[in-house]
This record gives structure tokens, sequence and C-alpha cells, in this order.
């Protein structure tokens, strides 16, 4: 698009692909149109708070591994589609650069994705629904992600959503997740049912894969080595993800560097399995994630 703030400059990144970077007054971020994917969120005087693997690809048809994937219209594995890409078609689609604005203190993105985009786009004919999605990056200070899915179908459509956030942490084996506690979870490493809640934050010991429904409220990622916290708020989900590769599952990632791992920590805003979205046509549904950086205590 033209007229971009001077804040704002459209340029070419990894592999080619169009990038969006933000130089705002109080954050610095990246954005690539492929999958709509912020790979950097540096409020001033900070260090990045997203984390990307030096192993990532950069190219059409494959997903960024780290900053912000979107997960979206389904999350894992599409039922009765075992040809369909893991989480979704947005994440492999280049979206649309809608808008730009800078107020002096936040600079916001709006980009756009619609059936007509994801034609082409692997799994596509498996979810084929008339939709738009719109995506708005807020940078500042806090960092604010809201996707707005509309239905522009004849008929009501279902879908899963999530933000597939990989937050930078000094050691995960020195890192914890607060806020979920005595909530109860799937454990995809275990089995199908739910496991009750726990008493303590969530600590780190070996693969982690968890899927906390009925959550609507936030967590805090706190990285006791760093001296960091990442204090996440939302709205318009119910369920909160948290996921680590461990050792293993890591060097099985052609995208993964082998120890990567003590890195990151994804922490994810959504709503999937019993939280998924219907919408009605017309209808339409916001889901928002709001990160913010502070000093563990």
């Amino acid at each position: 698009m033209r007229n971009l703030p001077d804040s704002v400059r459209l340029t070419t990144g990894q592999g080619g692909l169009p990038v969006v970077q933000v130089d705002g007054a109080t954050a610095a971020a990246e954005v690539y149109l492929h999958g709509a994917t912020v790979t950097r969120w540096a409020p001033t005087g900070a260090d990045d708070a997203l984390w990307v693997s030096g192993s990532s690809h950069f190219t059409a048809g494959k997903p960024i591994r780290g900053g912000v994937p979107i997960c979206f219209p389904w999350f894992g594995a599409l039922d009765d589609h075992p040809d369909a890409p893991a989480h979704g078609f947005a994440r492999l689609t280049s979206w649309q650069l809608a808008g730009a604005q800078d107020d002096g203190e936040h600079v916001t993105l709006t980009l756009s994705l619609t059936d007509a985009d994801v034609a082409a786009s692997p799994g596509a004919a498996d979810w084929p629904h008339r939709f738009e999605a719109v995506y708005t990056v807020v940078v500042g200070a806090r960092l604010s992600l809201s996707l707005t899915v509309t239905n522009h179908d004849d008929a009501p459509f279902t879908f899963e959503e999530a933000l597939h956030t990989y937050f930078a942490v000094q050691d995960v084996r020195t890192t914890e997740v607060a806020g979920l506690e005595g909530h109860a979870f799937l454990d995809r490493l275990a089995g199908p049912g739910p496991v009750p809640g726990e008493d303590a934050p969530v600590r780190f010991d070996g693969e982690t894969d968890r899927i906390y429904l009925g959550v609507g409220s936030g967590a805090a990622v706190h990285d006791l080595a760093a001296g960091r916290s990442v204090v996440i708020a939302k709205r318009g989900s119910d369920a909160t993800v948290v996921w680590n590769p461990w050792i293993d599952k890591a060097a099985a990632m052609a995208d993964f560097g082998d120890d990567e791992w003590t890195g990151m920590v994804c922490v994810e805003v959504c709503n999937v399995r019993d939280t998924a979205v219907s919408l009605a046509p017309g209808a339409s549904h916001t889901m928002t994630a709001m990160y913010q950086l502070s000093p563990t205590g």
C-alpha cells in the first residue's frame, strides 16, 4: 500500500518475502506478510520479546517457525483430512497490508485475508467457506493482536484459531507460566481425557503440550533467570495452549535447531477443541491477545 507513515517501511525480508518493519516511538516490530507473522516486538530499551528459530523456513508454502504464527481455521490436524496442513492455511498464505497508522505512541497495522486470497493455498479446499479475516497489530510498549473473522457464507461455519506465540526466554528450565493454576487441561502427550488442574505455575522438565480449556483470563511468563516477565491479557478467547518441544521433538523438526528448545516457550491465546467458534452468516468474532513486559519480582 502507499502513504505509509515514516515509522513504517515495507521491504524485503528473509527468503525474499515482503516484511513490514516498524520503528515507532515506543517499540520496534517486524511483521511478515507471509502468514501475517509478527517476528519481532521490542519495546524501547528492551530486548526482543519474541523468539524465531535460526533454522526457520522463510519460503512460500511453509510456516515461519517463531514469532506469532496464526493458526486458522483449524488447530493441529484437521479431522478426516489427513493431507491438510497442520494448523490451517492462514500461516501459509500471504496477507494483504490494508492500513498503517502512527499516532505518536502506537503504530497500528491492519492486515486482511479472504477466501479468494487462499484459493490456491494448501488446505483451502478442506474448509470451503467464504470469510474475511482482519488482523490488527498495535505496536507500542504493549503489543496488541486482534483477529476478527467474519462469515460471508450463506450457512454457519465453525473454526479454530490460535495466536501461536513463541516467547524468548533465557532458559525454559528456569521459566514458569502462572495464571493457569486450578484449571484442568488436555495433555496432548498423555491421552484424550482431561487432567486435573495443578496448584502451582507450569514448570518445564520435559516436553510440554497442554490445552487449557475454559480459561478466559490471561497468564504470565516468568523468565526467572532473566528477571523478566511477559504479562498476557486476552479477550474473546476461552482456551490457552502451553508448549515446548524439549530435546527429541526439537531434533526431529527440520525448521528447529536441535538446541534451541531451551530459549523459547509458547503460550497461545486461542479457541480450540470445545471452545471452537461458530458463526452465523454475517456474524463476526474477535479474539485479542495483549502482551506487556515487566520485571520479575
